[in-house]
C-alpha cells in the first residue's frame, strides 16, 4: 500500500486530496486543529496536531514513521491567516502564520526525507495571494510566496530520484472558510475573475491529482484562478 500524509486535510481542499489519495488505494494521515474529527473512514487517519507547535509537528513526524517506512505523497496544505492590518499585525501572528505554513512542511519534508521513496510526489498549497498583493492580510500573501519558493527550490533536492515538487496556486476557493465573507465582498472578487465566481474543491483537486499523475510535471507553480486579475 502507498502511504500519504495530507496537512490541513479534514475540511475544504485538504479533505478533497485526502479522499481523492483514498480512492487511488493511499492510506492518507490527515492533520488538522479545532473540533474533533470523529468519522471513520478507511485508510483514513485524522491526527489533531497544532502545527505552530514544533513539539507536536515532531510527534506527528514520529507517529507516522512508526506506521510505515515509506511515504509516497505529502501534501503539504496548511496555512493560516491572522486578519489584523500591517501596523496591528504583532510579532506573534506574524510568527504563528510562517510556523504553521512553511516552518512546519520545512521540517516534515526534511524529516520525512528518508523514507520517501524515488518517484514519490510532494505538492504545497500556495496562493493567488503569493503572486499578488494581499488587500487584507500581508503576512498570509509572504507565507505562501515562501510555499512557492520552498516547492521550487526543493526540486533540486530531489534531483534524478524521479519525485516531483510542486505547488498548486488556487484562487478563491468555495470552502468553509470563504463562507465568512460577506456577500458585498464576493461580489468584489467575482466581478475581479473572468469566470465571476469562486472554484469549487473538486476544481482545486484536479491540479493535485494532475502532478500525481504526470511524471513530468516538476517545480511548477500550477495557477487555478478563473482568470483573477485586478481590473
Amino acid at each position: 500500500m502507498k502511504y500519504a500524509v495530507v496537512t490541513g486535510g479534514t475540511s475544504g481542499i485538504g479533505l478533497g486530496v485526502a479522499r481523492m489519495l483514498v480512492s487511488k488505494g493511499y492510506h492518507v494521515f490527515a492533520t488538522y486543529v479545532g473540533a474533533d474529527f470523529e468519522k471513520l473512514v478507511e485508510n483514513f487517519e485524522a491526527i489533531k496536531i497544532d502545527q505552530t507547535s514544533r513539539e507536536e509537528v515532531y510527534r506527528f513526524i514520529d507517529y507516522v514513521k512508526s506506521q510505515t517506512n515509506h511515504l509516497d505523497c505529502l501534501v503539504c496544505n496548511t496555512g493560516i491567516t491572522v486578519r489584523k492590518s500591517f501596523t496591528e499585525t504583532l510579532d506573534s501572528d506574524w510568527d504563528m502564520m510562517m510556523e504553521a505554513a512553511v516552518h512546519s512542511h520545512y521540517i516534515m519534508v526534511r524529516e520525512f526525507f528518508p523514507i520517501i521513496p524515488h518517484g514519490s510526489r510532494i505538492i504545497f498549497t500556495g496562493s493567488q495571494m503569493g503572486l499578488m498583493p494581499h488587500a487584507t492580510v500581508l503576512a498570509y500573501g509572504v507565507t505562501k510566496a515562501a510555499i512557492h519558493a520552498l516547492a521550487k527550490n526543493l526540486v533540486k533536492e530531489f534531483e534524478g530520484t524521479g519525485t516531483t515538487v510542486n505547488a498548486i496556486v488556487p484562487g478563491f476557493v468555495e470552502t468553509p472558510w470563504q463562507k465568512e465573507k460577506p456577500e458585498e465582498i464576493k461580489q468584489n472578487i467575482y466581478n475581479k475573475t473572468a469566470i465571476h465566481r469562486f472554484a469549487s474543491v473538486d476544481e482545486i483537486v484536479d491540479a493535485y491529482q494532475f502532478c500525481i499523475d504526470n511524471p513530468f510535471v516538476n517545480g511548477s507553480l500550477i495557477e487555478v484562478n478563473g482568470g483573477y486579475s485586478f481590473k
